[in-house]
């Protein structure tokens, strides 16, 4: 069994900043991604699509960062995904290419970064109906817009940048903002910040400003949202209007991905400024296991300067504990970092206020499909709950939610939400998901193959 001194999972900025800062301090460091290649979802494919106009001012300042984590002597697996974690042990169990692998680490970072939050509107399983996100995935790794008539729906940063980034791709979306709290309600939550955040503020606006520039045409304060079609997406509707459409591409939002998190039994904690789940951590992402940190957006969604930030943090914090780094050392080296989380984050307090989500999507009329795989309703979750499921993992029981191939990924949330709805409940009260592994599909073959190394010698 291979065997190092940190094991880091996920190479988007959180993860490279830790692989950085603990092989400067002489750390054996294994990093392992399901992509391709090194950035995370906000650099991804960086390397390849750097130079093609859409994308390449956001992919710029990514650059340096992931040639300095491909110089920094970590073992990198690229297209490595991680089907269990043992986090007592710091024991990993990976597949590649169809091979099942294992590593044992004297620590463990998770650097999982982000999921979008599911969007149930009525039609949103149509064919032609995508997430925000993997519209963006497609546009930095096939240089591949949509075809017709484009609609973007929702809210946050990303709505903003994608549709520039669509429009520079000659593609300009008619963007549908739902957002529902005012801006000068979300300024009176801000304090302080705003000031502090004017960086990132600037480039918000700069972006909206270049949507505009490019002909991108928005229309704000839309309500029950809706896709309609035969077959596949034709229509998008709402109180008061409708468009014809193609594609559409839905966002409310990110939210930490805690699947690992969950599964391996780490302490969580309600975000009720987001109304989501994520990890309970210190401020260099030790967790409630003495052995497993987390870091970036898995622990809380701030960005990817806060993300690099605390993989940084991470990363010296693994040294420290590995003996390393003496504590004088560690503190001089934090500084940096903890500085620069500082300010990534001065602005979350506006913007978590400014695109809360909206009540409707948490809780979708009754003839909505909220489990996608398993074609549930959300009034079947809402009898289900009222009858007895007192949360996701019961429900599995009753209408198994959270059974088909997302594993609860997608859907958890949206139950979650409803259960407490029909109990009358606060969100935080509804017991979470907890998955199990394999954390990802994995063959038979595969599996069956790390048994080999155990029956050897067996008579």
């Amino acid at each position: 069994m291979t065997r190092r001194d940190l094991a880091v999972i996920g190479a988007g900025p959180a993860g490279m900043g830790a692989a950085i800062e603990a092989r400067a301090r002489g750390l054996s460091v294994l990093v392992l991604d399901e992509n391709a290649g090194p950035g995370g979802q906000v650099f991804r494919a960086a390397l390849a699509c750097g130079r093609d106009p859409a994308v390449a001012p956001e992919i710029a300042p990514g650059l340096p960062l992931i040639e300095a984590f491909l110089a920094c002597g970590a073992e990198y697996r690229p297209a490595t995904t991680l089907w269990h974690l043992d986090p007592e042990e710091g024991v990993l169990s990976l597949v590649s290419g169809g091979v099942a692998t294992e590593v044992a680490a004297r620590r463990v970072v998770l650097a999982t970064g982000a999921q979008e939050r599911p969007v149930p509107i009525p039609g949103w399983t149509l064919p032609g109906v995508m997430g925000a996100g993997a519209a963006q995935i497609m546009l930095k790794t096939a240089g591949a817009v949509p075809a017709g008539r484009t609609v973007l729906a929702g809210q946050g940063p990303l709505v903003w940048l994608l549709a520039v980034q669509l429009a520079r791709a000659g593609a300009p979306p008619l963007v549908l903002e739902t957002r529902t709290v005012s801006i000068a309600s979300a300024l009176a939550r801000a304090g302080g910040g705003l000031l502090a955040g004017r960086r990132m503020l600037a480039k918000g606006l700069a972006l909206m400003a270049e949507a505009r520039r490019l002909g991108v045409r928005v229309v704000a304060g839309v309500r029950g949202l809706r896709a309609e079609g035969a077959g596949r997406v034709e229509r998008v509707a709402w109180e008061g209007g409708g468009a014809p459409c193609d594609t559409l591409l839905l966002h409310e939002g990110v939210i930490p991905s805690v699947h690992v998190s969950r599964a391996i039994g780490l302490d969580h904690a309600w975000d009720a400024a987001q109304a989501c789940w994520r990890p309970v951590t210190d401020a260099f992402g030790a967790t409630s296991c003495p052995r497993v940190a987390v870091a970036g957006d898995g622990a809380g969604i701030g960005g990817w300067e806060a993300a690099l930030a605390a993989g940084r943090l991470a990363g010296l914090d693994a040294a420290r504990r590995l003996g390393a780094l003496d504590e004088a050392g560690f503190a001089a080296a934090a500084a940096g970092p903890l500085a620069a989380r500082r300010a990534a984050l001065a602005l979350r307090p506006f913007l978590d206020a400014l695109y809360a989500p909206p009540a409707a999507i948490l809780s979708p009329h009754d003839e909505t499909i909220a489990c996608r795989c398993e074609e549930v309703t959300a009034g079947a979750i809402r009898r289900a709950a009222r009858i007895g499921a007192t949360g996701p993992n019961q429900m599995k029981a009753y209408l198994r939610c959270g059974m088909g191939p997302c594993q609860g990924r997608l859907c958890g949330p949206t139950v979650a939400a409803l259960i407490a709805e029909a109990r009358g409940i606060a969100p935080e009260a509804v017991p979470p998901l907890r998955p199990r592994a394999p954390y990802k599909p994995i063959t038979v073959g595969a599996l069956a193959a790390t048994a080999a190394p155990a029956q050897q010698g067996v008579a």
